[in-house]
């Protein structure tokens, strides 16, 4: 018998359309739909052509109103996929035309200054660690104020500095140990800012995770700078720590050393594993920091307190009206604002014994928690805002660098006549790849620890 319950309708599209089908391939199915009909080809399943002409007129004026209605619905939602799918190189072209040169920027002067420490650190050190330190120091701030550079010029990221008189007027000026909370990808840049504001760029420290040294460029750079490179377990980071510590007693500059005490970035489910331990243990659950892991702050104050006169509590966070800051952001050129409060407390009010330096480190973190409660209700911290400016030398650094290596690679492209042979084309298009592939290695890592899973987040809380 004839099929008399269903309509088949075979789409005959344009070639627009065919160019633009959401499965990137020719329209080339048919398409069975219930009540619409469209200007197709109507193939009814019946016997005869009477019998078709008899079932159009029939249903083709209700069904063409059920088409209109449903037009109606799907055209808005094809549409916006049409224009985000024609955005999407758009956008991905601009980002690469901005991270190769600011990558080549980065890596070729990087490498440089990698070869020079690493020719100090073989023929000088040994004979004179002091005079190593001091030429490094200048080594390190040319490579790094590059970076100060992409946050202050490039992206025009503000960074506004709270802090009473004491405090301003002692950064810079003389050891210290830094510790903060950790909010976001580029702590380590705004710590780099503000040392770069009071001095000390060349001789900032910090306890990083193993891994960093790793990095092309960057991670060797802190290598030489002597940073200090933990795996993140007591039972072996302990001998490192101090031994780290213990060699920083000559260091002929003042220096700032950085401790991010919670161990690992802020994240919800960080801080969802962090309030299950606290009430575990009956301690305060915490809202907008971490609970502090004590054990290298206790060792680091026992260690330091001898040579190192102060040290700075520092809270960092973004106001809500502002985007939070990323390396994907920044290089993009996309600005922020980050508000930081900084408290000086000398090392010779702090409590003698390890439990009383642990529960002081914990106290703080209480502490700080509060205060940011009260900066999320207001907006600002009660210190006064300190002027620190946005200095030329990061850009006349940057300018140095691009105009010395552009100089060489006009040069060095006469010289080889690289780009008049296929082969030297291919060699030069494969480095810019690696340029791109190394800079999305380092976007990257600062990620790294947003995706730790509230598991993983418990079993790193439980472990302290």
């Amino acid at each position: 018998m004839p099929n008399h319950g269903r309509i088949r309708i075979r789409f005959t599209p344009s070639p627009a359309s065919q160019r633009s089908s959401i499965h990137h391939r020719p329209y080339n199915k048919n398409l069975r739909i219930r009540g619409l009909v469209c200007p197709v080809l109507l193939v009814a399943g019946g016997a005869d052509s009477a019998h078709r002409s008899s079932l159009t007129s029939r249903r083709g004026r209700s069904a063409a109103a059920s088409f209109s209605t449903a037009a109606s619905r799907l055209t808005p939602p094809l549409r916006d996929w049409k224009r985000r799918r024609r955005r999407r190189p758009a956008m991905a072209i601009p980002l690469v035309l901005v991270v190769l040169p600011l990558g080549l920027l980065f890596l070729l002067s990087g490498l440089i200054v990698n070869t020079i420490q690493a020719i100090l650190f073989v023929t000088i050190r040994p004979f004179s660690k002091s005079f190593y330190r001091r030429i490094n120091r200048f080594l390190a701030e040319l490579l790094w104020l590059q970076l100060v550079w992409v946050v202050d010029w490039w992206a025009g990221v503000k960074v506004q500095l709270h802090a009473d008189e004491e405090t301003y007027r002692s950064m810079g000026k003389e050891h210290a140990l830094i510790i903060s909370n950790h909010r976001s990808d580029i702590d380590w840049l705004i710590g780099w800012i503000l040392a770069q504001r009071s001095g000390c760029l060349g001789s900032t420290l910090a306890v990083m995770k193993k891994s960093s040294k790793f990095l092309p460029v960057i991670g060797w750079s802190m290598w030489f700078a002597e940073y200090l490179f933990l795996e993140r377990s007591w039972a072996k980071d302990e001998k490192t720590l101090k031994w780290g510590l213990q060699r920083l007693k000559d260091f002929p500059r003042p220096f700032w050393l950085a401790l991010f005490v919670e161990g690992t970035r802020f994240t919800p489910a960080k801080l969802l594993a962090a309030q299950e331990y606290a009430a575990s243990q009956g301690l305060p659950a915490p809202r907008n920091v971490l609970i502090p892991r004590t054990k290298g702050f206790v060792s680091a104050v026992s260690i330091m307190r001898d040579f190192v006169p102060a040290i700075y509590d520092t809270t960092v966070i973004v106001p809500k009206d502002s985007p939070q800051p990323t390396m994907l952001r920044i290089l993009k050129g996309q600005p922020s604002v980050i508000h930081v409060r900084m408290k000086r407390h000398a090392m010779s009010v702090m409590p003698k014994s390890e439990e009383d330096v642990s529960k002081w480190c914990k106290d703080i973190f209480v502490a700080k928690d509060a205060l940011l409660d009260k900066h999320l209700a207001t907006g600002a911290f009660d210190e006064e805002i300190r002027p620190i400016g946005r200095p030329v030398k990061s850009l006349l650094v940057t300018l140095f660098w691009a105009c010395l290596l552009l100089f060489g690679a006009i040069q060095f492209f006469k010289w080889t006549q690289l780009l008049s042979t296929w082969r030297g084309i291919a060699f030069t298009a494969a480095g810019m790849a690696l340029v791109t592939g190394v800079m999305h290695v380092f976007i990257m890592f600062s990620q790294a620890e947003r995706s730790s899973s509230a598991r993983a987040a418990r079993n790193r809380v439980k472990k302290e």
